[in-house]
């Protein structure tokens, strides 16, 4: 009985651990130029191995319908993921939103309003 309580115990500690290093991106920073149309984008998500750990999907959505979805097979470097969309459609007023999913655990949203 002790036995399998300790164990019980080890592997709540080993899986606790794991999702420790596991989190979402931390800051979406986006830019649009309403004179080329394009959409800059960088994700902010600091990582050991961006092989194992990295951002694996941004969503592009306008005025809440989702537009482009860019699926990612490794980050860029360490600390971001960087990508540039060309976004024809959108016009003063409307509203840019950009999602970015870690490959682990979590995402984050930002919304901007094109100017």
């Amino acid at each position: 009985m002790r036995r399998a309580i300790l164990l019980i115990f080890i592997s709540i500690f080993i899986l606790s651990g794991t999702s420790a290093y596991a989190h979402p991106p931390s800051n979406i920073k986006v830019e649009h130029s309403s004179e080329s149309r394009m959409l800059t984008i960088i994700v902010t998500h600091p990582v050991k191995n961006v092989e194992k750990h990295f951002i694996k999907k941004i969503d592009i959505g306008l005025n809440g319908k989702e537009i482009l979805s860019h699926k990612i097979k490794k980050q860029d470097n360490n600390e971001y993921q960087f990508a540039v969309y060309m976004i024809p459609d959108a016009k003063i007023v409307d509203r840019i939103t950009v999602e970015a999913y870690c490959s682990i655990s979590g995402k984050l949203k930002k919304e901007i309003d094109v100017k």
